[in-house]
């Protein structure tokens, strides 16, 4: 009986899926790429017909893997690709030392904060420490944020290349959200330039009327690119104090690195393989 088991997963592990293999090469193309794919671009890269890359690209949209953009027949990674990305947090890198770190940080400024995986359409929030006031802000781990919501669309944007980020202005339209939301493309770029030079984002009140927030980046060498932010009642929250909380922030989003780091390479040596992914939006460097 042990024998045949062997040989059945020996058996197992030798199997290869074509389909699925071609798949996560698609994936893979689209996630490592600062630009965005048509059908003959992703055909002519990846040496397939446009017949058998259209069939895969269907497929892909179908399960939400892939979206196609609006604007034009190019694609992106799709919503699936980010509840994956959540899942495997949830399981294996938000534990007690990551939450630990975020109630520490919000004990010290006695605001909400929250963790999140940034994708191309949404981030999604995978951990929080609810501030202990009576009134205050807050929303489950799993809820997702638009893509250009205040404060993580410019810390998003500020983490591409200058290009890619000139690109995106010219096919999105930047939403408005309040009445102090940044539509116009010039001072939203001058926006990016300071988180750029700065390190930190700032919301006052562009993407929730009456509330504030501040955004860090935190990368991520093996998933989806990630975030830290804190988030007040602008009432109660001033923006000078707001930025007062900057270094406390950032020393928050190093130790969160370390631990993500940290558990990776658990991971890893626990796998004994290395991922599969290894760069564009699945493992992007710390910038």
């Amino acid at each position: 009986m042990g024998h045949w088991d062997m040989e059945t997963r020996t058996q197992s592990v030798k199997y290869r899926a074509p389909a699925v293999q071609r798949a996560f090469q698609m994936l893979k193309i689209v996630a490592e790429s600062p630009a965005v794919y048509n059908l003959s671009d992703l055909a002519r890269s990846l040496g397939w017909s446009k017949s058998t890359t259209h069939g895969l690209i269907q497929s892909l949209m179908t399960i939400g893997a892939l979206e196609q953009c609006p604007q034009e027949n190019t694609f992106v990674l799709g919503p699936a690709v980010a509840d994956l990305a959540f899942q495997d947090w949830q399981s294996y890198r938000v534990g007690g030392a990551v939450k630990g770190i975020l109630e520490s940080l919000r004990d010290q400024i006695h605001e909400t904060v929250f963790l999140g995986a940034m994708g191309r359409r949404r981030t999604l929030i995978v951990a929080v420490a609810e501030s202990t006031k009576h009134l205050k802000l807050s929303a489950p781990p799993g809820t997702g944020i638009p893509l250009l919501a205040g404060a993580l669309g410019k810390l998003y944007l500020s983490s591409l290349a200058p290009e890619a980020i000139e690109r995106f202005l010219k096919e999105n339209d930047l939403p408005r959200y309040t009445e102090r939301s940044i539509t116009e493309r010039d001072r939203y770029l001058s926006e990016i330039e300071r988180v750029c030079r700065d390190g930190y984002a700032l919301d006052n009140e562009e993407y929730l009327a009456g509330v504030r927030a501040v955004a860090v980046s935190i990368g991520n060498r093996g998933g989806l690119p990630m975030a830290l932010w804190v988030v007040g009642f602008a009432a109660a929250l001033e923006m000078a104090h707001l930025v007062k909380m900057i270094d406390d922030i950032q020393k928050a989003a190093r130790d969160i690195r370390q631990v993500v780091d940290r558990e990776r390479k658990m991971l890893t040596v626990q796998s004994g393989e290395e991922p599969l992914f290894k760069g564009g939006a699945f493992a992007l460097s710390y910038r």
